[in-house]
């Protein structure tokens, strides 16, 4: 028998009330705030009775446009955690000289930075890639939904649950201090016998596993879901870059998995396979996380290439310069990004050779990285431009992400590697092209998409405001960060002694407000927009003049996508179709096949975040409870057939004799 003590360790684990963080003032105020915003948010719900619209339309749907449009919201609402990291970093920095510590105490700090890049990465621009892709890339090339509609509601809420698991650390227990890749051996016991390395570890295997299998879906989807006449050289760009981006996610993904299961071994089992003492080597992690790493950072920014080459071709009113060497320069990238992991630790000691040939292959990735740019450039030269807000945000991101590219083109140079290694102008260049690549092209796809998706436009003004705001403050924030690195002050310090130092991090502290400032402006444009959405509401299926085939369905597509499976002709599907007028069967509807929405998503997905949560813990009960569970669910879900259902054929002649009024006024 069990004595109390032994059952309760069994039950609660690790688990005690000291996990609470009350000696923290800034984590209760944050949780009090949270718990009050949450509370009014739950309230409203309930009070509007939307709880049931909620479950039936969207939690439990299949529907790859609202399970695309649940990705960017779960992006945006992490956007705002993982930039409120960033400001108390920025915020920290500007005070935390001499005498003074600054409000954040180092331990503190240390969870705050590593959150910021678990977050910003896997939980704001994954999200938002695989809702782009989600989204699109089914109505792009003629399909009604993805190969595996199932699976693509398992997989968001796998990729939520891994970002509750996140959040969970910030009120029970804490977040690993180790930066945002957890090198061993500040990952190993010895200096990290806490929880937070395992929210770490289970948070991104569980969000990993859904975008791995979102990864197969999208690929199957792409290559065996064509309308007929697509052809892969006539698929639209942004097809092409997230055909590339999900063969990348198959690969590289495992490879994220493997190694944390190895340092989850190292941890609960003790196997040491990092552990250099023990015959383990903490340079294979390094070298394991990085061979998914580098591959990640064209996973987040094939896609936006992608993006902007529809933006750029829309509103120059041109088709796009170079569609082939598009394509090729993009098959280059994906094979080249495979081949550079090694310039992200140049200073291991691997020697000249293999110093040599991994800064080599680094320049060679940027040539037809640079392609792509002179492709949008021959595209605009004598093109009709207007300056609508995508647009805006395309031309920023050419000026950005060049500088960017050039700063780390100099860093793929070893010897000058050896001096910036480590300082904060490596800093300066990942966000130059992560926020001036990836977050800028997101903005304009939102900004591209949205009508497409509620069927009215985002307002112009709000949505100038935000895109001054951003690059603007991009710059302010920014720009002292390189000036800095140059200096030699290293990364993750929340304290320093120089006080000739302190205007820097003062400046870039204001560039962080004005990167606020923008992304309220963002939210003011949401509000704004959908409160005068009758006045900004386009009635056609093309707002934009776009090109590509999404746009010759309604705004919002129904269900379905399409009642008739298009014929391509060309890769510009929807223009050929417009110039040689619209025109649609007026008879021949049959009833349209459609999966049923399930249950089974988020309910795997929540036994999944319980699991993890025990796994963290060392709640063995309730581990092998949750575990039981996850099995019975997916057997329960593999026996339920009846997940199919018909639209009928006179409402998709009421649907389709409308949406044919609607888009032959626009021709």
């Amino acid at each position: 028998m069990l004595d109390h003590l032994e059952l309760t360790k069994l039950i609660f684990g690790r688990l005690t009330w000291e996990a609470i963080p009350l000696h923290e003032p800034i984590l209760i105020a944050t949780f009090a705030m949270v718990a009050l915003g949450g509370a009014a948010l739950l309230g409203a719900l309930t009070y509007f009775r939307v709880w049931g619209y909620l479950w039936r339309e969207w939690f439990t749907s299949i529907d790859h446009k609202k399970i695309g449009i649940m990705y960017i919201v779960l992006g945006l609402v992490m956007l705002l955690r993982g930039f409120a990291d960033a400001l108390m970093m920025r915020m920290q920095q500007a005070v935390a000289f001499g005498d003074s510590m600054g409000f954040l105490p180092p331990h503190h700090y240390d969870q705050v930075f590593t959150a910021h890049g678990v977050i910003m990465i896997f939980f704001v621009a994954m999200p938002l890639v695989t809702g782009f892709m989600n989204y699109v890339v089914p109505l792009q090339i003629g399909a009604r939904d993805v190969a595996f509609p199932f699976l693509n509601n398992f997989s968001f809420w796998m990729t939520a649950s891994g970002a509750v698991l996140v959040m969970l650390s910030l009120f029970v227990g804490e977040f690993a201090r180790t930066g945002w890749l957890a090198y061993p051996p500040l990952s190993g016991l010895l200096y990290s016998p806490d929880v937070g390395v395992d929210y770490y570890i289970w948070s991104l295997q569980i969000a990993g596993v859904g975008t791995l299998l979102s990864g197969i879906n999208l690929l199957a989807t792409i290559v065996k879901m064509r309308a007929p006449g697509m052809g892969l050289m006539k698929m639209p760009i942004f097809t092409w870059t997230s055909l590339c981006t999900n063969v990348l996610i198959i690969a590289a993904f495992p490879v994220l998995t493997a190694v944390l299961a190895l340092l989850s071994l190292d941890r609960y089992a003790g196997t040491n396979f990092f552990t250099n003492d023990f015959g383990g080597n903490a340079m294979m992690y390094v070298n394991l996380i990085w061979i998914w790493g580098h591959p990640e950072v064209y996973i987040l920014v094939l896609p936006v290439f992608g993006i902007f080459s529809e933006v750029v071709s829309t509103f120059s009113r041109k088709r796009l310069f170079g569609y082939a060497s598009m394509v090729y320069a993009t098959i280059v990238i994906t094979i080249l990004s495979y081949l550079v992991w090694l310039h992200h630790f140049f200073t291991m000691g691997s020697g000249a050779s293999v110093n040599s040939f991994f800064g080599i292959t680094t320049m060679i990735i940027s040539i037809p990285t640079g392609a792509k740019i002179f492709n949008w450039l021959f595209t605009m030269y004598k093109g009709r431009i207007t300056f609508e807000v995508p647009m805006l945000w395309t031309i920023g991101f050419m000026i950005t992400f060049v500088i960017g590219g050039m700063t780390g083109v100099l860093l793929a140079v070893p010897p000058a590697d050896f001096v910036l290694h480590n300082s904060l102008f490596l800093i300066a260049h990942f966000h130059n092209v992560i926020i001036g690549g990836v977050l800028f092209g997101l903005m304009a796809g939102i900004t591209y998409w949205f009508p497409k998706a509620f069927g009215y436009k985002l307002d112009p003004f709000w949505g100038k405001c935000s895109f001054w705001f951003w690059l603007v403050g991009f710059w302010v924030a920014f720009a002292p960060v390189y000036v800095l690195g140059l200096m030699g002050v290293t990364r993750r310090m929340n304290h320093f002694d120089d006080p000739s130092l302190q205007i820097w991090f003062q400046i870039a502290a204001v560039g962080a407000v004005l990167i606020a400032l923008g992304i309220a402006s963002f939210i003011i444009q949401l509000v704004v927009s959908f409160r005068r959405r009758e006045s900004l509401r386009d009635f056609t299926g093309d707002p934009w003049g776009g090109r590509t085939l999404e746009w010759s369905t309604s705004s919002p597509p129904p269900a379905y996508n399409f009642a008739f499976t298009p014929q391509i002709h060309d890769g510009d599907a929807w223009w050929q179709m417009k110039q040689r007028g619209y025109q649609r069967p007026g008879e021949g509807f049959l009833p349209i096949h459609m999966p049923k929405n399930t249950w089974a998503g988020i309910a795997l997905a929540g036994l999944s975040t319980v699991f993890g949560f025990a796994m963290i813990w060392h709640m063995w009960l309730l581990v092998g409870v949750s575990f039981v569970a996850l099995l019975a669910v997916a057997i329960a879900h593999t026996f339920n057939y009846k997940r199919d259902y018909y639209i009928d054929a006179d409402e998709v002649v009421r649907v389709e004799t409308a949406r044919t009024q609607m888009l032959a006024s626009h021709v």
